[in-house]
């Protein structure tokens, strides 16, 4: 194997191979420092004496050597996730969770006390922002983050936040981080805020159970009564319906029948103008005939008679005789 050796009658450390030595230490450190590399995922941000320069793309690119540019590679394209209340602990190919009291524990809109445990996802929008503008970002988009859901935990109550209000929490924290972080200048976009265990203290689990088993009863117990109130009340309103529909046809009958009445009496009494007599008459003879109509065993005598007495068949069950047109 052959072995570098210097020049015939040169020594190890005679100014020329040191001169060697120097010019090829120089050249690695040239090219070392000339000559950066992006990944697919990443975008470089290149400065100049410390100055913003350009941002550059995937693949090798060159720049000027010995610290003069500098290249900051920032990953672009992949989404990066914060954990809020807990941390996820790989442990072989499982994951274990260690929470965080300080950061799960909040303050409800109706005072009371829960643990909400939440991640964000988000992705680099602009490289040369997330290199200058904000120096301690990580810890900027935790406490911003912190910030929002603390603030729209502490406007609701506890059910709601456990319940019906979930997907509204998770979509108002995510434009108010976004807003936020544009007003910081810090260059990332949140894509997702996402609540994961939302749970009441420990110490108070047991208490919160019996409440939220009362508050179910009582849900199940007015959605009873509302199930019996639907089915009675419209039966009620047809009852009502069935009874006004019956009063207005009764009081129509009753008015066309007043009517037919007072025409019928107009009617007789046109004609009474005209012969009283004859009148009077037939109208009497139409009361004693709807009068005796179903009556046996009738006899009408003039009250002034004086002659004899009529004779009756007592076995007939009929009276022999009478005396019509007089009266009773």
């Amino acid at each position: 194997m052959p072995v570098f050796s210097p020049p015939k009658g040169t020594k190890w450390f005679s100014p020329t191979v040191i001169g060697i030595a120097f010019a090829v230490i120089v050249v690695i450190i040239f090219l070392a420092t000339s000559i950066y590399f992006v990944d697919q995922t990443e975008e470089a941000v290149v400065t100049r004496f410390g100055k913003y320069l350009d941002t550059g793309g995937p693949g090798p690119h060159i720049k000027l050597p010995f610290g003069i540019d500098k290249n900051y590679n920032v990953n672009v394209k992949t989404v990066q996730t914060e954990q809020f209340g807990f941390r996820t602990l790989s442990s072989g190919i499982q994951s274990t969770y260690s929470g965080d009291i300080s950061e799960a524990t909040m303050l409800t809109g109706d005072l009371n006390i829960i643990d909400v445990e939440w991640i964000i996802q988000y992705r680099i929008m602009d490289p040369r922002a997330w290199v200058f503008n904000v120096q301690e970002r990580s810890r900027t988009i935790r406490d911003v983050s912190r910030s929002v859901i603390n603030m729209l935990v502490g406007d609701r109550p506890i059910m709601d936040i456990m319940g019906s209000e979930r997907s509204a929490i998770e979509a108002a924290g995510t434009d108010i981080m976004n807003e936020t972080f544009r007003g910081y200048g810090l260059g990332i976009n949140v894509i997702a805020v996402k609540l994961q265990n939302i749970d009441p203290p420990s110490g108070v689990q047991e208490a919160f159970d019996d409440v939220n088993k009362a508050e179910q009863d009582m849900n199940r117990l007015i959605n009873e009564g509302q199930q019996a109130y639907n089915a009675e009340i419209p039966r009620a309103r047809g009852e009502r319906e069935r009874l006004i529909q019956e009063a207005q046809g009764y009081g129509t009958e009753r008015v066309n029948k007043a009517r037919g009445d007072v025409a019928r009496f107009l009617s007789v009494y046109e004609e009474y103008r005209r012969a009283p007599e004859v009148t009077r008459q037939r109208l009497y003879y139409e009361m004693v005939e709807d009068v005796f109509t179903d009556e046996e065993k009738t006899i009408l005598i003039d009250r002034n008679f004086e002659n004899f007495l009529p004779l009756q068949d007592l076995g007939s069950g009929r009276a022999s005789g009478g005396i019509s047109g007089g009266e009773r």
